[in-house]
């Protein structure tokens, strides 16, 4: 297989890491992840990770049930650093060279984002796992994901997902939901498709940043999807 996207942004559902599970990391699903993105680093690709929270904490819920928004969304950057520390040590496990890099300091657990530094751990074959989002509130994972991927020049951001791709309303709760193969970001703002929030679309649109949504969970989705192989759905201009 020929690697068409050298450097890829690999944006992980917090909530797909669960599983089965009801809250928190599923293990198995780590590993699984894990030696998933260990197959991709194996063929040269340079990753770098952005994964959410929704399986410990979301901001968003927080503050809708009362709680202060800037602190829900704190508390929810924090619960990014545990999933971040969790694949870091499932793919360290599977001999895969890994940097946490964190937008909020920490340096007793990971080091501090700098965009050279985490451009020169690519270079050098190590996956940078980008944790706290962008280091402030009212910023989604999603918008942090598209930010990082601009700042390490990444050729596609990949979103993976529990659902296998962008459908025109939820197929969990709807059988007739149809899937798009391909959208422009313009349709996805247009119609309002849940696919990120509507900051990192446009984002992801100025820069012209294909995104590609697929589900984590097949295997060998991710290694299709690095050698342009029509995996899931493709948000380009």
């Amino acid at each position: 297989m020929q690697v068409q996207y050298q450097r890829i942004l690999l944006k992980l559902s917090g909530e797909a890491l669960m599983g089965d599970d009801a809250y928190g990391i599923n293990t198995d699903v780590l590993d699984f992840v894990a030696g998933e993105i260990k197959g991709i680093v194996q063929m040269g690709v340079q990753p770098g990770i952005v994964i959410g929270a929704g399986n410990i904490f979301r901001g968003v819920a927080g503050a809708s049930k009362g709680m202060d928004r800037t602190t829900a969304d704190n508390m929810g950057m924090l619960a990014t650093v545990m999933n971040s520390l969790a694949m870091q040590d499932a793919l360290e496990r599977e001999g895969v060279i890994t940097r946490v890099m964190s937008a909020i300091p920490m340096q007793s657990v990971c080091e501090p984002y700098i965009r050279r530094r985490a451009t020169r751990h690519l270079e050098k074959g190590r996956v940078v796992i980008f944790a706290a989002g962008t280091g402030n509130p009212y910023f989604t994972t999603d918008s942090a994901g598209v930010l990082r991927a601009l700042e390490i020049d990444a050729n596609v951001i990949i979103k993976a997902t529990k659902v296998d791709g962008v459908y025109d309303k939820d197929p969990v709760i709807y059988d007739d939901a149809v899937k798009y193969e391909k959208l422009t970001f313009d349709d996805v703002l247009r119609q309002g498709l849940r696919v990120m929030d509507a900051a990192g679309i446009a984002l992801a649109k100025e820069d012209d940043k294909p995104i590609m949504v697929l589900n984590m969970a097949v295997a060998d989705n991710i290694k299709k999807a690095v050698c342009g192989e029509s995996v899931g759905s493709l948000i380009t201009s």
